[in-house]
């Protein structure tokens, strides 16, 4: 009998062993840190980032009086907003070119993929060479003499650029993956039935590009509310606060300003806005399939 009942707890436990390194993993690298920053938001912290003084929800509070704060928010929407829709523009033109076939096409394929494998600091310098007022080759190219990066009318457009292009490689791969799947036969009689190649593409590929469509829209807008490092090394947020997006944000009051508790409400009243917006999205994606 105590055989048995050992064995039937070994059957009970033991899927869960499987998944026990996993959780582990999760919970030193994920959830630790979640529930660290939720409980340095409600205190002051030493400049070593240690918790002093209770100040419970006083961060939260100073946030939403200050001015800054909503400049960030402001900013950060603007920015994602740009970078979103330039990045899936740029990643569904690509994947449709390359759908076709004609000599050269690997070349094509992997010039569009390789935003991928740029780190986004060393994109940001050859941006920044590139966009120098001087002996930048966009002035020179446009015949013009603006300072791209140090000016505030100027500044968030061309960090959401160089941001669009960077997640434009994996976007085409996303959707490079979902014309695969569109079967060919629906064009072949679409044509026989007199449609142009507009028609086919609004009323045939994205149809049969929704499901992936509404992925990369979630991982797109993830991606961009997390935008940090060619703001460090484009413009530090500046100038002025016109590219202070909200992460930058975090990082200077946390590094700079040592206020590690603001720091951490500022993070995670970005999760609740991340988390807020995507449940919406899903909500609208379900009722679109019911209906």
């Amino acid at each position: 009998m105590k055989t048995s009942g050992f064995h039937d707890l070994e059957k009970k436990l033991g899927p869960y062993t499987y998944v026990l390194p996993a959780m582990a993993v999760f919970a030193v690298f994920l959830f630790y840190p979640f529930f660290k920053t939720i409980y340095l938001s409600l205190f002051k912290t030493n400049k070593m980032g240690e918790a002093k003084l209770f100040y419970g929800l006083g961060n939260y509070r100073d946030l939403l009086t200050s001015q800054s704060f909503y400049n960030s928010i402001f900013v950060t929407l603007i920015f994602v907003l740009i970078v979103v829709a330039g990045s899936m523009l740029l990643g569904l033109t690509a994947a449709v070119l390359c759908n076709r076939s004609f000599p050269g096409i690997r070349i094509f394929s992997t010039a569009y993929a390789l935003p991928m494998a740029i780190a986004s600091s060393s994109a940001a310098m050859i941006f920044k060479i590139m966009l120098h007022p001087s002996i930048g080759i966009v002035n020179k190219l446009l015949g013009l003499n603006i300072n791209w990066i140090s000016d505030p009318r100027y500044a968030l457009v061309c960090v959401a650029l160089l941001t669009a292009w960077l997640n434009s490689g994996i976007n085409f791969l996303y959707f490079s993956a979902g014309l695969s799947n569109i079967d060919e036969s629906i064009y072949e009689r679409a044509s026989v039935d007199g449609a142009n190649g507009f028609q086919q593409f609004w009323s045939l590929t994205l149809p049969g590009l929704s499901p992936i469509m509404f992925y990369t829209l979630v991982v797109n807008i993830i991606q961009a509310f997390q935008a940090f490092g060619q703001v460090k090394v484009l413009t530090q947020g500046g100038p002025g606060e016109s590219t202070n997006l909200i992460v930058y944000s975090i990082y200077r009051d946390a590094f700079f300003n040592y206020r590690f508790g603001s720091a951490a409400a500022q993070s995670v009243l970005l999760f609740a806005m991340i988390m807020v917006l995507t449940l919406i999205m899903f909500r609208i994606e379900k009722k679109g399939v019911s209906y």
